[in-house]
């Protein structure tokens, strides 16, 4: 990141999230070396300006920064720690930015080892969705040395709006964990607004409009209930990965000692759909699971929005 050469970054993870975050990356004129499990979805980095790797070793051996956007922990393990990791062929005093969703004690561990090879680590999850990380507007919870947060920035503003050092390693994921709880309850209390909203015979758009002007207004009413509405749960989140991140949650709890039980609660209705088969739809598919409770299954589906 010195003088005038153009910043190398590898992006290793480009599904959902990964593939936009990498392309603002290119953007925003970073040079930017992609790889993926599956070669094919490097095909629209390569397309928009970056280039191509075919091993992790290849994307990370010249790079300055390294960005990981992996879907758990074991993967960042292999990713990161393994033979043939990022770690084992980044250079010296090159940058470790975890986007992934991961345990609060992976992260610790990544940085530890990443310092004993003169690596700086930060952790730094996201929250935004699909649409955050194409808009490059997600919300970026950051753990590590706060030097090393700062000389990120300007990585970190490539892919998201709102970017805040939280605390020491480890903290960004923690902090993350809050996030996905705070999202799953809020989702579960929309899709029980929704289905007595309904039972009702109440106008559903018209409400969602009054509702997200008040003191009610929320993310999920501006994002999700539109889609909620119209029964269409293409996945921007899916129901897989917020069971994985709740499942981090109430790991984090029983370490800690605390009760969280309105998201215990909603951790196992998560976990009940997946079990039913909803583990590929979007989060906001928890409607239908309040739906079969309430012995509505198909009332939502047969109404005009």
């Amino acid at each position: 990141m010195e003088g005038t050469r153009v910043t190398a970054v590898a992006f290793i993870g480009l599904g959902v999230m990964g593939a936009p975050m990498a392309q603002n990356l290119v953007k925003a004129g970073f040079d930017v070396i992609g790889h993926n499990r599956s070669p094919a979805r490097t095909d629209t980095l390569v397309a928009s300006g970056g280039r191509r790797a075919d091993s992790v070793a290849d994307a990370v051996r010249d790079a300055d920064v390294i960005v990981t956007m992996l879907p758990d922990s074991p993967d960042v393990e292999a990713v990161v720690l393994g033979e043939g990791g990022a770690l084992e062929t980044a250079r010296h005093g090159a940058l470790l930015v975890d986007a992934s969703t991961v345990r609060p004690e992976t992260s610790r561990a990544v940085a530890a080892a990443a310092e004993a090879r003169g690596v700086r680590a930060l952790d730094a999850p996201v929250s935004g969705g699909e649409a955050g990380a194409v808009e490059g507007t997600l919300s970026i919870m950051v753990g590590g040395d706060e030097e090393v947060y700062e000389s990120a920035l300007p990585v970190l503003r490539a892919m998201g709006s709102t970017v805040v050092h939280v605390g020491p390693a480890g903290a960004g994921q923690t902090v993350k964990a809050a996030n996905q709880l705070i999202v799953a309850g809020t989702i579960e209390l929309v899709s029980e607004a929704l289905v007595f909203l309904d039972s009702h015979g109440v106008d559903l758009g018209a409400a969602v409009s009054v509702l997200a002007g008040g003191l009610a207004g929320n993310a999920v009413l501006q994002r999700k209930a539109p889609a909620m509405l119209a029964r269409d749960f293409t996945p921007g989140f899916r129901i897989d990965l917020h069971h994985k991140d709740l499942g981090i949650v109430l790991a984090a709890v029983r370490e800690a000692g605390v009760a969280l039980p309105l998201g215990t609660h909603v951790a196992g209705l998560v976990a009940s759909l997946r079990a039913q088969g909803g583990g590929s739809l979007d989060h906001s598919a928890l409607l239908l699971q309040v739906e079969s409770l309430s012995g509505r299954d198909n009332e939502l589906r047969s109404r005009p929005v």
